[in-house]
């Protein structure tokens, strides 16, 4: 069985060492392919250093850009199953075992391991899509909400471990590359479980997730992660106008989303700089492009 591992790396060459070093330990992975998103620290010199690593170097293309290129070369090199992850999750030695056990089973089409943070359960997984009601959540069933002690169908899993059937490739290609961060791996679940194929959690298949910005302050944690903010505001509206049954889910539920971060900015800019009032416009013409679906990097 081929099975090729694939990591996206920007920037946390230590955290990608020990990655790399967690993915060596697992057997039977055939090779790992590590995707450069054109980082500027020491992770290209690093690299280099790597004989045994298949490293391809590509400008930063968020994310998604990075799964699509490293999916890509996986699929073509015969890969059986692809192994995704990002830098900052670290499989125990015998996750990869955990996962085969199950790859057997019909219709599997993804199978996603258990992530634990600091010890403690971190998931965001899901069991199902609410896409006519956008006063509600589109993600049903989350497992954050459950005891979950045997495997589990589900609809919806981060990129940070899962493990991809060759024949979901075949049929439904690589990751959206123009949403850059965010929602890729959402909507790669969808087009899935669309396409007739099941996506099972196990627990038992264990990953270590790191944590960031826990001694933050809330002004400090937000002013950091902004950037992010609108291409999350701006994917989460596309897949909801992409995938929407009706036009209230197609229009209303971005719209929701994107006043919330509006009126939050609006009343913390006086008292805090974790917002501009230059942010306002940004925030809304990122849900202005989720509607209109242009998507590619901001």
């Amino acid at each position: 069985m081929n099975i090729i591992a694939v990591v996206v790396t920007y920037n946390r060459i230590e955290l990608l060492k020990r990655t790399v070093h967690c993915l060596r330990q697992n057997k039977p992975v055939t090779s790992i392919v590590v995707v450069n998103n054109g980082s500027t620290d020491a992770t290209a010199e690093w690299l280099k250093t790597q004989p045994e690593l298949t490293v391809i170097n590509q400008t930063n293309v968020g994310g998604s850009g990075g799964f699509y290129t490293g999916m890509q070369y996986a699929y073509q090199a015969g890969a059986d199953w692809i192994w995704c992850m990002d830098d900052d999750v670290f499989p125990r030695a015998d996750c990869l075992e955990q996962l085969l056990l199950h790859a057997d089973q019909k219709n599997i089409g993804i199978l996603a391991p258990r992530r634990l943070q600091e010890g403690k359960l971190f998931t965001h997984e899901f069991q199902g899509y609410n896409l006519t009601n956008p006063f509600a959540s589109m993600y049903t069933g989350k497992l954050s909400r459950q005891t979950v002690t045997e495997p589990v169908e589900i609809q919806g899993a981060a990129f940070e471990g899962p493990f991809i059937k060759r024949e979901v490739i075949e049929k439904i290609g690589y990751p959206n590359k123009e949403l850059f961060i965010f929602c890729d791996d959402t909507d790669y679940c969808l087009r899935t479980v669309q396409s007739g194929y099941k996506i099972l959690y196990v627990p038992t298949a264990l990953m270590d997730k790191e944590k960031f910005f826990s001694n933050d302050s809330w002004s400090e944690r937000n002013k950091k992660k902004k950037w992010k903010r609108f291409y999350q505001i701006r994917n989460s509206t596309y897949l909801n106008h992409h995938y929407g049954r009706n036009w209230a889910v197609k229009y209303l539920r971005g719209f929701n989303g994107v006043i919330g971060y509006i009126l939050t900015a609006f009343v913390t800019c006086p008292f805090s700089d974790a917002y501009q009032w230059g942010d306002i416009p940004k925030l809304w013409k990122a849900y202005y492009d989720g509607i209109h679906e242009r998507l590619g990097k901001m």
